[in-house]
C-alpha cells in the first residue's frame, strides 16, 4: 500500500493538487487543483456526465444555485439533523468528532509522548452537537443582513426543482435528475489530504420511481452494480473496492436503506460513493414546508403519488484522490501513474529529440498543433529525453511521441507506451487513430 505522503508529494510536484492559500499559511480543509489536477477532475466529471445523461434517455441535467432560501434547509432536515458529535481536549482544546475513535486515540498517544514519561491523563468534554452547515450573509447594510447557508450537499437543489423539471420536459417516471457541483461543510477535523475537506464537489443522480417496494429494491440494486462497474471500467482495481451497508444507527435521517462503495485507502476502507434509498422523504418535506404540490400523476393510469428517490452520490475529489492512489506504482527506476487513458490529464506528450535542432523542433511543433485540436496534448523540450519520459510517467501521460532524425526522412515517429515503456515506429498520419484506440 502506497504511503499517503508520497501521493501528496507527487501531487504538488507534478501540479495535481496544492494546499489552499499556501503562501498565507493555508486554510485547513481547502485545496487548489493545479494544471494536471483540474484536467483529471474535468475528465472524471465529463465521463460521468456522458454516461449518466448523454447516453441515457431517462436522466436529465440541472445546475442549481449554491445559495438557497434557508427554509429549504429546514425542510430537508439539515438545520436540525446535519450534525456531528464534537468533543474537546481539556489540555490543548483540540476538537474531534466523538465518533472518530482512532483519531482521538492518536491524539491521546501524542500527548503521552509529549509528557516524557509523566502520567498525563487526557480528559474530554461531553459530546456536543455541531452543525456542519456553513453560514453566509446576504444584504447591503452591515448588521441587517439575512443569514443563509452554503449548501451542505447538492441534493436539495434537485428536489426543489422537481416540479419545474416535470413541467418543462417530457420525463416520465422512472427518471433521474443529474447534477455536478460544489458543497461546503464546516468539518471539525478535515484530513487525509483531500478526502475530508470543507469545500468539495459532488456528482449525483436523484432517480425518481413509483413508490413500490419491488421497484425500490430493483432500482437500488441496479444503481449499486452500475456505479461499482463504472469505477472498475475506469481502471480501479477490484480488490480495492467493496460495498458496505449502513447499520440502522448510522443511516442518515432521510435514508430507508444505504450502501457505500469504499476504497482500501492508506488509512483504511473509506467511503467515496453512496447509494441511498431516500423514499419520499425529500419531496414530502418540501411539499409540507413550501405548500407546493410535489406529486406526480401517471399519464397512463391517472394514479397520483409522491415518488420515491434512489440517490447515487459520488465525491469528485474523493474519486480523483482514489484514482491517483490506485494508479501509483513504484518501479526500479521510476514512479509511474497508471491512470486510465480516458482520465489521464494529457493523452500524449510530443518531444523533439533535442531542443537545439530547429528542423526537429519545427516538425514536432507541427505534430503537436495538429493533435491538440483533437485532445489534450503536452509539449516538452526540456532536458534529456529520459528525464522527459519519467516526468510524463509521473504525470500519467499514456503516450510519448518523439520526433527524431528518421522522422525528417520518412514521416514516422517513435511512440512510447507509459505502462510497458515499449517503443514502436508509427506514421504521423496514423498517430491520432493509434492514441484514440486507448480512449474508448
Amino acid at each position: 500500500m502506497v504511503q499517503l505522503e508520497k501521493i501528496v508529494s507527487l501531487c504538488k510536484r507534478r501540479g495535481f493538487i496544492y494546499p489552499g492559500s499556501e503562501i498565507y499559511g493555508g486554510l485547513g480543509g481547502t485545496w487548489d487543483y493545479g494544471p494536471l489536477g483540474v484536467l483529471l477532475k474535468k475528465n472524471i466529471k465529463d465521463i460521468w456526465w456522458k454516461d449518466m445523461v448523454q447516453l441515457r434517455d431517462d436522466i436529465v441535467g440541472i445546475d442549481a444555485a449554491i445559495m438557497m432560501n434557508p427554509r429549504a434547509w429546514v425542510a430537508s432536515g439539515h438545520v436540525e439533523a446535519f450534525v456531528d458529535p464534537l468533543v474537546e481536549c481539556k489540555i490543548c482544546h483540540a476538537r474531534f468528532r466523538a465518533d472518530k475513535g482512532e483519531e482521538i486515540k492518536k491524539h491521546e498517544e501524542e500527548h503521552s509522548k509529549e509528557s516524557k514519561g509523566k502520567n498525563i491523563n487526557v480528559e474530554w468534554t461531553e459530546p456536543q452537537k455541531f452543525n456542519l452547515l456553513v453560514k453566509a450573509y446576504l444584504g447591503v447594510i452591515e448588521g441587517k443582513q439575512s443569514e443563509i447557508y452554503l449548501r451542505g450537499e447538492i441534493t436539495n437543489g434537485v428536489h426543489v426543482n422537481f416540479r419545474n423539471i416535470l413541467d418543462s420536459t417530457r420525463v416520465r417516471i422512472p427518471f433521474g435528475i443529474a447534477q455536478i457541483g460544489k458543497a461546503f461543510r464546516n468539518e471539525i477535523t478535515p484530513g487525509n489530504f483531500t478526502f475530508r475537506s470543507r469545500e468539495f464537489e459532488q456528482m449525483e443522480v436523484q432517480f425518481y420511481i413509483k413508490p413500490d417496494e419491488e421497484e425500490g429494491e430493483k432500482w437500488f440494486n441496479f444503481w449499486k452494480e452500475d456505479r461499482m462497474n463504472w469505477y472498475l471500467k475506469l481502471g480501479m482495481r477490484k480488490e480495492n473496492l467493496r460495498f458496505r451497508d449502513h447499520t440502522d444507527k448510522e443511516r442518515a435521517h432521510y435514508a430507508r436503506v444505504a450502501t457505500d462503495i469504499e476504497y482500501n485507502s492508506p488509512w483504511g476502507w473509506s467511503e467515496f460513493m453512496g447509494i441511498h434509498h431516500r423514499g419520499d422523504w425529500d419531496l414530502t418535506r418540501h411539499q409540507k414546508y413550501s405548500g407546493q404540490d410535489m406529486s406526480y400523476t401517471d399519464p397512463f393510469s391517472g394514479e397520483k403519488f409522491i415518488p420515491w428517490d434512489i440517490e447515487t452520490s459520488a465525491g469528485v475529489d474523493r474519486s480523483a484522490l482514489f484514482f491517483l492512489i490506485d494508479a501509483y506504482h513504484e518501479e526500479k527506476d521510476r514512479v509511474v501513474m497508471k491512470i486510465h487513458p480516458r482520465l489521464a490529464p494529457y493523452k500524449a506528450a510530443v518531444f523533439p529529440l533535442v531542443a537545439n535542432k530547429p528542423e526537429l523542433v519545427d516538425k514536432a511543433r507541427k505534430i503537436y498543433n495538429e493533435l491538440r485540436s483533437e485532445m489534450m496534448i503536452c509539449w516538452d523540450a526540456r532536458g534529456n529525453i529520459g528525464k522527459r519520459y519519467f516526468a510524463q510517467d509521473e504525470a500519467g501521460t499514456p503516450w510519448c511521441i518523439t520526433v527524431d532524425y528518421d522522422t525528417l526522412k520518412d514521416d514516422t515517429v517513435t511512440i512510447r507506451n507509459r505502462d510497458t515503456t515499449v517503443q514502436v515506429r508509427v506514421k504521423i498520419s496514423d498517430l491520432s487513430a493509434e492514441i484514440q484506440k486507448s480512449l474508448v
